[in-house]
């Protein structure tokens, strides 16, 4: 009988992850999507995405949007305002938030995440100096289930990509990527963009061996932690 288990398990195994399901922006929810059970046509702002297993390399395709390359709908959002993501589910505690954001410099039907344009506005990884913990970023996720951003108040408007992305760090040595986009509509009157230098590439924002991607956090003697990838821009 012992080659049942693993089909007694395997749905929850499926569910004991989580991704992004709708925002509120300017008081306005925006439903996304579930994931799992495709639906043809749906008006969504959240670029679809086929499951919420998670991606085990820094640079599979998949990383730019979870395989979501497009969605119908884009939600208008003032620079200087704040953007919600809100899980349905999450079950990891250990390891850092960070939310992105990509220029399409056009519009979202050629808007495509490739190249070097992709920059953090918002991160939150360890607080203190215990690795072995639950004070991660990802445990504020785990007891709200919500992230709220700040749009860089003097981003010169346009169209962007909002990418949310978990980095749980659960298992020693072998990190899990759950990142999702959304796309918006920045209005307001500001000019500034980010220097080169706070801009990247997603996949590959890091290598596979970062310090901040390849942690165990149980065996390993480290006290800090720094997340992968650029600095935050805040405008």
């Amino acid at each position: 009988m012992h080659f049942t288990l693993p089909l007694l398990f395997a749905p929850a195994l499926v569910a004991a992850h989580g991704a992004v399901t709708s925002y509120i922006i300017g008081g306005k929810t925006y439903e996304g999507y579930q994931g799992f059970s495709p639906v043809a046509g749906a008006q969504i702002i959240q670029r679809q995405w086929p499951d919420y297993n998670p991606i085990m390399t820094v640079t599979d395709p998949k990383m730019t949007c979870n395989g979501g390359t497009s969605a119908p709908l884009s939600a208008e959002v003032a620079a200087g305002t704040n953007v919600t993501a809100v899980w349905k589910q999450w079950t990891h505690q250990q390891g850092p938030v960070m939310v992105w954001l990509y220029s399409c410099d056009g519009e979202f039907t050629a808007c495509d995440g490739k190249g070097k344009k992709w920059f953090k506005i918002d991160e939150m990884g360890l607080w203190g100096d215990t690795l072995n913990s639950n004070n991660w970023g990802t445990a504020l996720i785990y007891k709200d289930l919500k992230w709220s951003s700040k749009i860089p108040a003097s981003l010169k408007p346009g169209n962007y990509l909002i990418r949310h992305e978990l980095l749980a760090l659960h298992q020693a040595n072998t990190p899990q990527f759950y990142p999702e986009c959304a796309q918006i509509k920045v209005t307001g009157s500001g000019t500034a963009t980010p220097p080169a230098n706070l801009l990247t590439s997603i996949p590959a924002y890091a290598a596979q061996s970062d310090a901040g991607i390849m942690v165990d956090i149980y065996q390993g003697k480290g006290t800090s932690y720094k997340a992968p990838g650029p600095a935050v821009w805040t405008g």
